[in-house]
């Protein structure tokens, strides 16, 4: 089974994922700049290590500078995330996910021209 990441860890591992393998440096600068706001080092040193712990990243201790890298595949956690909202929130109905996403943010032409083909697609099958 895989873990839930917390918030903090999940935008860890979305710049590992985007980046691939980091040191806690690298991540922390990303995480900053996302941010616009400073994140401290020692708070991304220690969720890191923490995410080691729980089997989430892995990290190459061969040379001085640690490098980590996602071991949790980014397809597989959205999944699960997105099947515990649908659960918990939604009480498991996809549809209303969906209906609620879409009324609250605005879809461009081509987002909509591909669910519509993504329902096109359900019909025929």
């Amino acid at each position: 089974m895989i873990t839930k990441p917390t918030d903090s860890e999940l935008e860890i591992l979305q710049v590992l994922w985007q980046e691939g393998r980091c040191t806690v440096r690298e991540v922390n600068d990303q995480l900053t700049s996302q941010k616009g706001e400073e994140i401290g080092y020692t708070t991304t040193l220690k969720l890191m290590q923490i995410m080691h712990e729980k089997g989430m990243v892995e990290r190459d201790t061969s040379s001085r500078t640690h490098i980590y890298h996602a071991l949790m595949n980014p397809e597989q956690t959205r999944r699960t995330i997105l099947d515990k909202v649908i659960d918990n929130v939604f009480n498991g109905s996809p549809s209303q996910l969906i209906l609620q996403a879409l009324s609250n943010k605005k879809s461009s032409k081509e987002e909509i021209q591909k669910i519509r083909d993504y329902l096109n697609q359900l019909d025929k099958n």
